[in-house]
Parts: C-alpha cells; structure tokens; sequence
C-alpha cells in the first residue's frame, strides 16, 4: 500500500481535486531545462482522443526520467491531460478541430467566439506508473470524454470574461469550475473530468496501484 504518490503537473484543480479525495501528494515538476512544451504539440492530423493519450504518456515517460534523475524515493506517478475539440461541419465536410491554451487575449475570444452556441467534447486522460523505478513497468492509462454545451454569447459577455483573465493557462480558454461556468447550459460526462482530473478514473487507477485514499484507507 502506498501513502502518497507524485503528481506530475502544476495544475492547480487537479491538485485540489486530490486534495478532495484525500490522497496525499508531492509535485514532480519538469525542470526549466525540461522541453515540457514540446510534448503538447499536435501531430498533423491527429485525433483529440489520440492526441491526448499520447501527451499523457509522455508526460509519464517524462516524470519517470525526472524521478530517476533527481534520486527521489520510489511512488507512484500521476499525470494527466485536458484536451477540448470542436467538430466543425460546413456542409461539405467535417474537421475536428482542438483548441488549446489561449495564447493571449484576443487568442481566448477567438476560441469563445468558436465554442458560442455549440457543443464541444473534453477529453481527459489520466495515467499512472505504479512502480517508476522499474524499466517495463506497464503504464495504466484512462480516459474521460464529457459534452459540454454553450450559450450563445454576446461579444460583450466574451470581452467581460476575457478580462477576467480566467480563460488563460486554460484548454478552450474557460474553467468550469469559476466563472466560466456561467457561459455553460449543459454537459454530459464527468464534471472533475472536465476540470481536469476525472475523479473516478482516477479512484480505479488508485485501486489498482494500490494507492490510499478516503475510500480505500
């Protein structure tokens, strides 16, 4: 039975959402010599789905690396990725589209004023290394995929969000669990999986790697 784990990611809601079902944690964050950017950059071509697996693996390849690298006692790694895509249909053809992490402002209205009146998926995949420090050690992988539906926004209702600044740092340039929930009339799937961390894909990989948590003391 493990105590703790490492949680490979500086995202604050996935922190909480731990924090939530009482596992405890440590941060094993990339280094500023860590090319962490590059991990994220999409394939041509590319699936959401796909897209998001293969960032989550690598991601864990990655923590795994770094957890040798700085020596640090043996626990299980977690790491995680929120992907949001948009299907876009002319008439002609569909494209489906991911839309990332706002790079400005104007950047995170763009990314509104494409989600306004639609519906878009979240995908959320979340993996774990229960034993880091051996080589063939066979990663466990899950995913969440939810709907999330918006209203039909007014430019004055996207400005008066961008300004807010909620939209940065965030994949299609919005939190569910802030202010952006107000720009939000439905989802289907998994509300901590939109977040960022599904929580019950999470509490199956804890079972599995044999993790203590609030329902598994």
């Amino acid at each position: 039975m493990h105590s703790f784990i490492y949680l490979a990611s500086q995202s604050p809601r996935r922190q909480e959402l731990l924090t939530q079902i009482g596992v405890q944690f440590e941060l094993l964050l990339a280094d500023s010599n860590e090319d962490a950017e590059s991990l994220e950059i999409q394939l041509p071509d590319e699936a959401a789905l796909d897209y998001v697996k293969r960032v989550t693996l690598a991601k864990l390849v990655a923590a795994k690396q770094r957890l040798h690298a700085r020596e640090l006692p043996s626990a299980p790694i977690l790491c995680a990725d929120t992907t949001v895509a948009l299907t876009l249909d002319d008439g002609k053809s569909i494209k489906e589209i991911i839309l990332g992490k706002p790079t400005d402002h104007q950047d995170a209205k763009r990314i509104l004023q494409l989600l306004s009146g639609k519906t878009h998926q979240v995908h959320t995949a979340v993996a774990m290394a229960g034993k880091p420090h051996i080589n063939d050690d066979e990663p466990r992988l899950l995913v969440s995929s939810s709907q999330v539906t918006f209203k039909s926004l007014t430019d004055e209702e996207i400005n008066a969000y961008v300004s807010t600044n909620e939209p940065m740092g965030k994949a299609g340039a919005y939190g569910i669990q802030g202010i952006g929930a107000c720009l939000i009339s439905s989802i289907s799937g998994s509300f901590s999986g939109i977040m960022g961390l599904p929580l019950f894909e999470t509490s199956q990989l804890m079972h599995e790697t044999g993790v203590q948590f609030s329902l598994k003391p």
